[in-house]
Protein backbone atom coordinates (compact mmCIF):
# COMPACT_ATOMS: atom_id res chain seq x y z
CA UNK A 1 0.00 0.00 0.00
CA UNK A 2 1.49 3.55 -0.83
CA UNK A 3 1.21 6.15 1.77
CA UNK A 4 -1.90 8.78 2.39
CA UNK A 5 -0.98 11.52 -0.12
CA UNK A 6 -3.30 13.97 -1.69
CA UNK A 7 -4.64 11.93 -4.42
CA UNK A 8 -6.23 9.72 -2.23
CA UNK A 9 -8.64 12.70 -0.85
CA UNK A 10 -8.91 13.91 -4.07
CA UNK A 11 -10.57 10.75 -5.55
CA UNK A 12 -12.82 10.39 -2.30
CA UNK A 13 -13.61 13.93 -2.85
CA UNK A 14 -15.05 13.00 -6.43
CA UNK A 15 -16.12 9.53 -5.32
CA UNK A 16 -18.29 11.36 -3.12
CA UNK A 17 -19.62 13.61 -6.16
CA UNK A 18 -20.57 10.78 -7.88
CA UNK A 19 -22.33 9.13 -5.48
CA UNK A 20 -24.31 12.35 -4.98
CA UNK A 21 -24.97 12.54 -8.53
CA UNK A 22 -25.89 8.93 -8.67
CA UNK A 23 -28.15 8.78 -5.20
CA UNK A 24 -30.32 12.21 -6.90
CA UNK A 25 -30.34 10.51 -10.29
CA UNK A 26 -32.04 7.28 -8.59
CA UNK A 27 -34.58 9.89 -7.10
CA UNK A 28 -35.28 11.22 -10.18
CA UNK A 29 -35.60 7.63 -12.27
CA UNK A 30 -38.87 7.50 -9.92
CA UNK A 31 -38.79 3.43 -9.34
CA UNK A 32 -36.50 3.18 -12.94
CA UNK A 33 -39.54 5.05 -14.82
CA UNK A 34 -37.73 7.71 -16.67
CA UNK A 35 -35.23 5.77 -18.77
CA UNK A 36 -32.27 8.76 -19.00
CA UNK A 37 -31.86 9.40 -14.58
CA UNK A 38 -31.94 5.34 -14.85
CA UNK A 39 -29.15 4.82 -17.49
CA UNK A 40 -27.20 8.33 -15.43
CA UNK A 41 -27.67 6.49 -11.88
CA UNK A 42 -25.48 3.57 -13.09
CA UNK A 43 -23.17 5.27 -14.61
CA UNK A 44 -22.75 7.82 -11.64
CA UNK A 45 -22.76 5.12 -9.27
CA UNK A 46 -19.99 2.87 -11.56
CA UNK A 47 -17.61 6.07 -11.68
CA UNK A 48 -18.37 6.73 -8.26
CA UNK A 49 -17.13 2.75 -7.01
CA UNK A 50 -14.06 3.07 -9.21
CA UNK A 51 -13.03 6.38 -7.39
CA UNK A 52 -13.48 4.65 -4.25
CA UNK A 53 -11.91 2.26 -4.89
CA UNK A 54 -8.22 4.54 -6.38
CA UNK A 55 -8.89 6.44 -2.96
CA UNK A 56 -8.67 2.52 -1.04
CA UNK A 57 -5.30 3.08 -2.38
CA UNK A 58 -4.34 5.79 -0.10
CA UNK A 59 -6.81 6.02 2.44
CA UNK A 60 -7.78 3.17 4.94
CA UNK A 61 -10.59 1.64 4.32
CA UNK A 62 -12.59 2.35 7.33
CA UNK A 63 -11.90 6.05 7.48
CA UNK A 64 -12.48 6.16 3.19
CA UNK A 65 -15.78 4.37 3.56
CA UNK A 66 -16.88 6.37 6.61
CA UNK A 67 -16.40 9.74 4.77
CA UNK A 68 -17.55 7.84 1.44
CA UNK A 69 -20.64 7.17 3.34
CA UNK A 70 -21.39 9.96 5.66
CA UNK A 71 -20.85 13.17 3.93
CA UNK A 72 -22.63 10.89 0.93
CA UNK A 73 -25.58 10.80 3.99
CA UNK A 74 -25.37 15.16 4.89
CA UNK A 75 -25.20 16.21 1.06
CA UNK A 76 -28.23 13.87 -0.24
CA UNK A 77 -30.05 15.25 3.05
CA UNK A 78 -29.39 18.76 1.89
CA UNK A 79 -30.38 17.57 -1.95
CA UNK A 80 -33.27 16.27 -0.51
CA UNK A 81 -34.39 19.50 1.81
CA UNK A 82 -33.54 21.67 -0.91
CA UNK A 83 -34.60 20.10 -4.16
CA UNK A 84 -37.06 17.63 -3.64
CA UNK A 85 -38.76 19.66 -0.81
CA UNK A 86 -38.21 16.56 1.82
CA UNK A 87 -38.82 17.33 5.24
CA UNK A 88 -36.12 18.47 7.34
CA UNK A 89 -36.08 19.19 11.26
CA UNK A 90 -34.14 19.55 14.54
CA UNK A 91 -34.32 16.00 14.96
CA UNK A 92 -32.39 15.09 12.01
CA UNK A 93 -30.03 17.90 12.16
CA UNK A 94 -28.84 16.40 15.38
CA UNK A 95 -28.22 12.87 14.05
CA UNK A 96 -26.59 14.38 10.49
CA UNK A 97 -24.39 16.25 13.15
CA UNK A 98 -23.60 12.96 15.33
CA UNK A 99 -22.43 11.56 11.71
CA UNK A 100 -20.33 14.30 10.92
CA UNK A 101 -18.40 14.13 14.31
CA UNK A 102 -18.31 10.42 13.66
CA UNK A 103 -16.35 10.40 10.75
CA UNK A 104 -14.10 13.20 11.73
CA UNK A 105 -13.44 11.29 14.75
CA UNK A 106 -12.64 8.29 13.07
CA UNK A 107 -10.33 10.36 10.81
CA UNK A 108 -8.79 11.73 13.46
CA UNK A 109 -7.64 8.34 15.13
CA UNK A 110 -6.91 6.85 12.14
CA UNK A 111 -2.83 6.46 11.40
CA UNK A 112 -1.64 7.13 7.52
CA UNK A 113 -0.68 3.29 5.99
Amino acid sequence: MKVESGWGWVFLALAILFELSGTTSMKLSEGFTKLLPSVLMFILYGCSFTLLNFALTYIEVGVAYAIWSGVGIVLITLVGYLLFKESFNMNQAIWITLIVIGVIGLKVSSKAH
